[in-house]
């Protein structure tokens, strides 16, 4: 069966100016594979500066790979074909406040992607703005609403919204919930692991939170300096951590949990 989305011999440099008298700063993130399914979820867990979040924006096409491809439904993402990666690949972004412009309402901001990247009218645009809403667990009226007027959870929810508005195959999210409270968290992850089931979306998951990748994540891949150091499922990863590194964060979870 051909995986819904694969990485592979993933390579990106990032080289960033340091000022003057100073070498400029460079990370090499890869040689990185991995594949999902339809309906399966894969986290991504490793410390601050581990590259994750650049692998997010590779596979959503933010960032080039100076090598290797991402494949969709086994055909090559090409990198200037912008169209392709947005109705395809979306991405939920950890600050859903930061995200959302606070000058213009709620259906505008759901509107867009489909102006740029659909022909569908202003008619069937907002009735698919409306149909969206409701699906993430909010009113149609929300549309009228501007940032200000919702709540940290209702935002986050907007926030998937706006990457499901335009039916995509896979969803990239980077530290989610990291900004949610206790309670909105819990019902967040139980809206997203409904919507999965309930259309089939790959979904890759960015997160510093073991529990969360415990319960929602099939397989998880861990980095460390730009390298995947283990992979697999994640029952295996939790109960049999082969790499030194992946044995001292299992642990610190395991000690988290029954203190």
């Amino acid at each position: 069966m051909t995986a819904l989305l694969s990485v592979e011999e993933l390579c990106f440099t990032d080289i960033k100016p340091q000022g003057w008298f100073r070498r400029p700063k460079k990370f090499n993130l890869g040689p990185i594979d991995f594949a999902i399914n339809a309906g399966e979820t894969l986290a991504i867990i490793g410390d601050n500066g581990s590259g994750k979040s650049l692998l997010a924006r590779l596979l959503v096409g933010a960032e080039k790979p100076s090598t290797g491809a991402i494949f969709l439904n086994g055909q090559k993402l090409h990198h200037n074909n912008i169209k392709q990666r947005c109705l395809n690949v979306r991405m939920i972004f950890q600050h859903s406040n930061e995200s959302l412009n606070p000058a213009i309402t709620l259906g505008s901001i759901l509107e867009e992607p489909l102006r740029l990247n659909t022909d569908l009218d202003q008619a069937a645009r907002e009735e698919k703005v409306k149909q969206t809403l409701s699906l993430v667990g909010l009113m149609p009226e929300h549309r009228f609403f501007y940032r200000h007027m919702l709540s940290d959870g209702q935002r986050q929810r907007i926030g998937l919204a706006r990457a499901l508005v335009l039916d995509p195959q896979v969803i990239v999210a980077d530290e989610p919930f990291a900004a949610l409270d206790p309670s909105v968290r819990s019902q967040t992850i139980n809206l997203i692991m409904k919507l999965q089931r309930e259309l089939g979306l790959g979904f890759i998951f960015i997160s510093h939170n073991l529990g969360i990748v415990r319960h929602i994540s099939d397989r998880t891949l861990i980095m460390q300096d730009g390298m995947v150091i283990e992979t697999g499922k994640t029952d295996v990863i939790f109960n049999w951590p082969k790499n030194e590194y992946t044995q001292k964060l299992v642990t610190a979870y395991q000690t988290m949990v029954n203190a």
